[in-house]
Formats: structure tokens, C-alpha cells, sequence
């Protein structure tokens, strides 16, 4: 703090201006005369013009008087003992976090130098008269011993604890840097997603356990209602019985309670039929020809061309790729389910085989059954810890719902991808109507939808979202009708659109094009993607029963 003489001091300066500052009751505040302040040019001018803002001097006496003077003084004790109160309990608990934090980091010496200094001070504080209120950050005494006059006291510095000011200006700065905020807690990437929110609170609220109560009800019944679970379904749902309601709103089990463990156990026994039939002699001289299959990929070359390329991939090349931030797919035990999931959709589909990309679409239903069986977090989980028979249903039930998924949206995935080029295209025509700025802007630099929308399509937007936000948004497109064939092309143009501002604040083709592919969604939780889905709804509502919106 200055305390040069020679400068103005901050309240004198322009008191009326003063944001917080005390008026005598009855006087009305004389206008200001209108004048434009000089602006700091550098903060160092900003700093030497402000630094003397909390100076002590006789004019904040004087201002403190007058408030002491009008206020009732029982009112004001009141306040400051709720306030004491208040922030001594923050700052016990604040010492004991930095108890441990200092245990942990192996700086207990010093640690303990600073809290012996503490303790000998709040000693000393507790020998101040009984009439002296403190706090550690925010102190509000009446006193009327001798060294204050009776005069309201500010801050802790001011009172009067007999310790030299350097001790007491340590200990400010010590509790400064001890309420300094934490770094928030990181989004788990895969973990508590049905709960998972931006500000990383996994609480059931009275909400969401009522929600559960609802989806619980439904399913205990012996003839379970799927529109009904539909419309639940929509906005999310529960993660202790996504598993149940993902596989009945897929199709993949009947309604009927009764007989959905007879369906279940002949599925999985089918699916691991096709395992002995085809997988164990994958390396037949017969059999390679599938296992290395011609992939249809987006040609890097100029806009103007769009002849696709061939390229030979292989399924267990793609593996590894799959979800590589995520440690629960790089265990070997899961690629080798991955693999076989894989190759035997391949085999059973001739007309597209293996294309880069359906190894994403395995990844939802491979976590949502894991939670199954598990309580903890999955982004780490040892799937070998797992019963033989539980990781044989996981991967059984992943097969038959990636099939169900497939068989919609097959025609994203044989030659030429038709599928995709049809919906790149009319996401185009729709951007065109709903947002004409950011569409005519894409335009001037030359950027085509294909060059970013079709990995939008291909993925499904998986690579666009983390994994716990595509799960809350496969729960709409399972309640959805034609959700991933039709809804998904809304979804991506209200993704698309929720981006306009990054997008015209770019002006040249590059920036552009580095921005949709890596568009900041990290740290998007359910509240972003039902946001999102809301607007997709709206232009589903107004677009598709409308095609000749989408005509120019």
C-alpha cells in the first residue's frame, strides 16, 4: 500500500463515484459534474493511479463514523458474529485441506512454520478486550478503548493485537494464498456418465431419483409399454437401467418380460455360433479377403474433386484407434472383443464389409453393458475381473445392438457411401435456410460441407463429442424414431450452428477448416447436449414435414 503524501488520495479523488461508499443518511449525494476520466494507457499508469485505493487516512474514518453513527449498532454486531462465525469455519476447514495438501507434497517443515507464526498471532487475538470482534478475512469491531476511540475498525491491521505490522501484512498474504480457489474437478471421460454434468457433480437430485422411480415402474411390468418408454426415454436415461432400456428400445428384446431371458440366452448363444463358424478360421485362405476389406475414404485433394479413393484397412488395425485416450479400450482383452465384433458384422454383411468408423459404434454399447455388471468408474476398469460368462453377454449384447443400429443406416457404409453424400447434402440445403451467414460464409472460403460433415455422418458425431455425451445422446436416438437415420442429420446441423460465432470470427479457409475438426467440446456434459437436441428438435419440427424448405 503507498502512503505517499503527494498523491491524491483515491475517496477525496471522486468519492461520489466510488462504488460502496458510505453516505450520511438524510443528505442526497450531489450530482457529479459530467466529465470523461483520463484512461490508464498501460496497467503499470492503472496501478499507480489506484494503488492508494485502501489507504487508511482520515477520510475513511471519517466515512466510518458517519455509517457507525446511523446504523444500530446491535444490527451491525449481529452481522459481524454471522460473518465471523461464517469465515472462521471456512478458514478451519481451509487449514486442514492444506494439512493434507502439505503432507502429500513432503513440505511439512515449512508448513509448520507458517502455522506456528498463525498460532502465535490468533493467541494474541485472543487476548484483545472482549469487546473487539475479528476476522481473519473480513473484520467489522466497535471498540471504545482508548487506541481506537471508538471508532469503527475496518480490518484486521488496524486492530490493535500488539504485533508488529510486517507480521500481520505476512499473515494477510498468507490467507490470500490459502483462499485462493481450487482447480476445479476434471469431467471422468467415461465415468458416471448418465449422472455427469459440466460442473462435474455426480448427485442424484429429487429429479432425476423420481425419473428413475418412473423408468423402474415401466420395466417391472410384464408387458413393458415402448412408447411409453420412448417419450422417458427422450430426455435421458438413468444409468442403472440404460442396459434394459437400451436393448428393448433397439429391438433386440421383446417387450413381453417373460420371454426376454429365453431371447437373450439364444442371441448370445447364436452370436458365439458365428464365432466357431467364421472367427476361429479367420485365417483361412478363404477368409482373407474379408478380413482385409477395400474402405472407402474422403480423398484429400481439392474441393472441387470428389472422387473417392480406395484404401485397404484392416480390422485389427482400427482396433487401437479406437477411443486411444480412453485405458479400458487399449486392454488387450477388449480389442480381441472389439475384433471379433467386428469381423463377424463383416461376414454377415457382404454388401459394405468392414469400413473405418463402425469400430466407434461398438464403443457405447460396450460401456453401457459393462455397467451392468459394475458400480465403479469404467474409464480404468480391468475388464479380466469380469466373470468368463459376464464378458461373453457384454460382447454378445455389443454384436446384436451394433447390428440393430447398422441395419438402419447400411447405406452410409456400402459403395460410395451414398448414404453419407445424401445427408452431407441436405445438411447443406438446411444450414442454407436456417443460418444463411455462416452457410454464405463457408462459401466465400471455399469450404465444403463434405470436408468436415461426412466424419459427422461416418462417426455419428463420435469424434466430435466426448464418449459420455454421445451416450446421453444415443438415448434420444434410441426413443427417437429413425434417430440415427433421420434425427442424427437435425442434430448435426444445430451442432453446426451452435458454432456460428467461432466460425464467422474465422477468415481464411484453414482457420476454418482446423476449427470443425477440432471443435472445443471437452468439457460438454448432458446440460450442452440436451440443449442441442432441443434445438435439433425444433428444426425437425419445422423442416421435416416441409421439403420445400430445403429447395432454394
Amino acid at each position: 500500500m503507498s502512503s505517499d503524501g503527494s498523491k491524491k488520495q483515491f475517496w477525496k479523488r471522486n468519492a461520489a463515484k466510488v462504488p460502496g461508499s458510505l453516505i450520511k443518511v438524510g443528505n442526497k449525494p450531489s450530482p457529479a459534474t459530467p466529465g470523461k476520466p483520463k484512461k490508464a494507457t498501460t496497467f503499470q499508469e492503472f496501478e499507480s493511479i489506484t494503488s492508494d485505493a485502501w489507504d487508511v487516512g482520515d477520510d475513511d474514518d471519517e466515512l466510518l463514523a458517519m455509517a457507525a453513527q446511523n446504523l444500530n449498532i446491535e444490527v451491525v454486531m449481529e452481522t459481524a458474529n454471522k460473518v465471523i462465525e461464517n469465515h472462521s469455519k471456512l478458514q478451519e476447514r481451509q487449514k486442514l485441506d492444506d494439512t493434507v495438501e502439505s503432507c502429500q507434497r513432503g513440505d511439512d517443515n515449512t508448513q509448520e512454520a507458517e502455522y506456528e507464526e498463525d498460532d502465535e498471532e490468533d493467541d494474541e487475538d485472543d487476548r484483545v478486550e472482549e469487546g473487539d470482534l475479528t476476522s481473519p478475512e473480513v473484520s467489522f469491531s466497535f471498540q471504545s478503548s482508548h487506541d481506537t476511540e471508538g471508532r469503527l475498525v475496518k480490518s484486521h491491521s488496524e486492530a490493535p493485537i500488539g504485533s508488529p505490522k510486517d507480521a500481520a501484512s505476512e499473515h494477510a498474504a498468507l490467507y490470500r494464498q490459502r483462499s485462493l480457489p481450487h482447480r476445479p474437478p476434471v469431467i471422468p471421460l467415461v465415468a458416471r456418465m448418465a449422472d455427469q454434468n459440466t460442473s462435474g457433480t455426480p448427485a442424484m437430485t429429487e429429479r432425476e431419483a423420481s425419473r428413475l422411480d418412473k423408468f423402474k415402474q415401466l420395466l417391472a411390468g410384464p408387458n413393458t409399454d415402448l412408447e411409453e418408454l420412448r417419450k422417458l426415454s427422450w430426455s435421458g436415461i438413468p444409468r442403472q437401467v440404460r442396459p434394459i432400456t437400451w436393448k428393448l428400445l433397439s429391438g433386440y428384446l421383446p417387450a413381453n418380460a417373460e420371454r426376454r431371458d429365453n431371447v437373450l440366452q439364444r442371441k448370445r448363444q447364436e452370436y458365439f455360433g458365428f464365432i466357431q463358424q467364421y472367427y476361429d478360421s479367420r485365417n483361412d485362405e478363404h477368409h482373407q479377403d474379408t478380413y482385409r476389406q477395400i474402405q472407402i475414404d474422403i480423398p484429400r485433394m481439392s474441393p472441387e474433386s470428389l472422387v473417392l479413393q480406395p484404401k485397404v484397412t484392416e480390422i485389427h488395425i482400427d482396433i487401437p484407434r479406437t477411443n486411444p485416450l480412453i485405458p479400458l479400450f487399449q486392454q488387450a482383452s477388449v480389442q480381441e472383443i472389439f475384433e471379433r465384433i467386428l469381423f463377424i458384422w463383416a461376414i454377415r454383411h457382404p454388401a459394405s464389409g468392414y469400413v473405418q468408423g463402425i469400430n466407434d459404434l461398438v464403443t457405447p454399447f460396450f460401456v453401457v453393458y459393462v455397467f451392468e455388471y459394475i458400480e465403479e468408474e469404467v474409464e480404468n476398469f480391468d475388464v479380466s475381473s469380469l466373470q468368463e460368462e459376464a464378458l461373453r453377454n457384454i460382447e454378445a449384447d455389443s454384436f446384436w445392438c451394433m447390428s440393430k443400429l447398422l441395419d438402419g443406416i447400411q447405406d452410409n457404409y456400402t459403395f460410395a457411401q451414398p448414404g453419407i453424400q445424401r445427408k452431407v447434402k441436405a445438411l447443406e440445403e438446411l444450414v442454407s435456410r436456417i443460418d444463411e451467414s455462416v452457410h454464405h460464409h463457408m462459401q466465400h472460403y471455399e469450404v465444403e460441407y463434405l470436408q468436415f460433415a461426412f466424419r459427422w455422418m461416418n462417426n455419428l458425431l463420435m469424434r466430435e463429442l466426448p464418449l459420455r455425451c454421445t451416450i446421453r445422446l444415443w438415448d434420444t436416438y434410441q426413443a427417437e424414431p429413425e434417430g440415427f437415420s433421420h434425427f442424427h442429420l437435425y442434430v448435426c446441423a444445430a451442432f453446426l450452428v451452435r458454432w456460428r460465432k467461432e466460425i464467422l470470427e474465422e477468415r481464411d479457409f484453414q482457420g476454418l477448416m482446423i476449427l470443425l475438426q477440432n471443435l472445443p467440446t471437452m468439457h460438454w456434459g448432458n446440460e450442452e447436449v440436451s440443449v442441442l437436441l432441443a434445438e435439433a428438435y425444433r428444426l425437425k419440427f419445422a423442416f421435416a414435414d416441409a421439403p420445400n424448405h430445403y429447395k432454394r
